[in-house]
């Protein structure tokens, strides 16, 4: 084990601290053991940098597969090309209605503490994702959203504009793996309103993107291939539609397709929402079982904590740092 490692095995002995040593042996067991894990990223979580380790994660193929909101797949992006210009507000709280204007004005679109140029990110990387919505509309093709994403990192359009070490850039090591992405209600996202205006405006066809249910037969065909002896895991970041989509494949395929199903062997949540307020982001693990996706063999555990902080920590121990 790495210093981090060795720092949470003698450190993290009670409470949320043992909740995250706990989640993160099980899932290093699981890998190890031949398991196979999906993880999914809910809130803001890209532009918290969550690369610096979530893509090394990848690499070492610690993970399968991802479901992600739209926001969390672009921002990766917008961040690998524009960080320099990035703004960080660490008085964020403070803000006036004056303030937060002035930053409007300058294009500037904040983040609790960060902001995202309009310009230099979402600008930039709107021009060569429509050039590829137009080729597919030209050629009557129909892509996933993350599948565009891949196409422009993967071609000449953004290298030699990166501004952060590629190797901390999530979505570089994804499309470099080709890992399976899933995104649920992309629409919901900077990128999913320019698509949705330049359709109006008739640039683009409504068919050369798949949509949603298309995601969720996707995700059918991958959880059945890779079905294993040790079982498939499923590691939450947050809630919502990121984790909520992916995690019933599995009553979709046992109740209305009737095909037998293993359930996820593996469960994890990092959320700070309250139960009581009746989100499936603040439901425990066990509520689950009653929908038909985990079962009681089934390792649940829950780290009422900030992602932010949390998960990091989880990946650099699954990773022996």
């Amino acid at each position: 084990m790495g210093p981090i490692s060795e720092f949470i095995e003698s450190n993290y002995l009670h409470f949320n601290a043992a909740a995250l040593k706990d989640a993160a042996k099980a899932y290093k067991a699981h890998i190890d053991s031949g398991g196979r894990m999906l993880v999914t990223l809910a809130g803001a979580m890209s532009t918290a940098e969550l690369g610096i380790t979530l893509a090394e994660m990848i690499r070492q193929d610690k993970i399968h597969g991802i479901s992600c909101t739209g926001a969390n797949l672009e921002e990766d992006v917008f961040n690998l090309v524009a960080h320099d210009h990035y703004v960080r507000v660490p008085e964020w709280r403070e803000l006036t209605a004056d303030q937060e204007m002035a930053l409007l004005e300058r294009h500037l679109n904040r983040v609790t503490d960060t902001c995202i140029p309009e310009e230099e990110a979402i600008r930039r990387i709107e021009k060569p994702i429509l050039a590829a919505w137009e080729k597919a509309s030209e050629n009557k093709q129909s892509f996933f959203p993350h599948e565009y994403f891949y196409q422009i990192l993967k071609s000449e359009d953004l290298k030699g504009s990166y501004q952060i070490d590629p190797k901390n850039s999530w979505m570089l090591a994804a499309a470099e793996k080709n890992l399976p992405i899933f995104v649920p209600g992309w629409e919901d996202s900077t990128l999913g309103n320019i698509f949705a205006g330049r359709m109006i405006e008739k640039k683009i066809d409504r068919s050369c993107l798949k949509s949603g249910v298309d995601y969720m037969v996707s995700l059918a065909e991958w959880y059945q291939g890779n079905e294993n002896p040790k079982g498939i895991g499923f590691f939450q970041i947050g809630g919502g539609i990121a984790g909520d989509f992916p995690i019933c494949v599995v009553p979709m395929l046992e109740q209305d397709l009737e095909r037998n199903t293993p359930k996820w062997s593996y469960f994890c949540q990092i959320s700070d929402s309250t139960t009581s307020y009746g989100s499936y982001s603040g439901a425990v693990p066990n509520e689950k079982i009653t929908w038909g996706k985990l079962e009681k063999a089934s390792q649940r555990h829950i780290i009422e904590s900030d992602a932010s902080i949390v998960a990091p920590l989880i990946f650099s121990y699954v990773l022996g740092r």
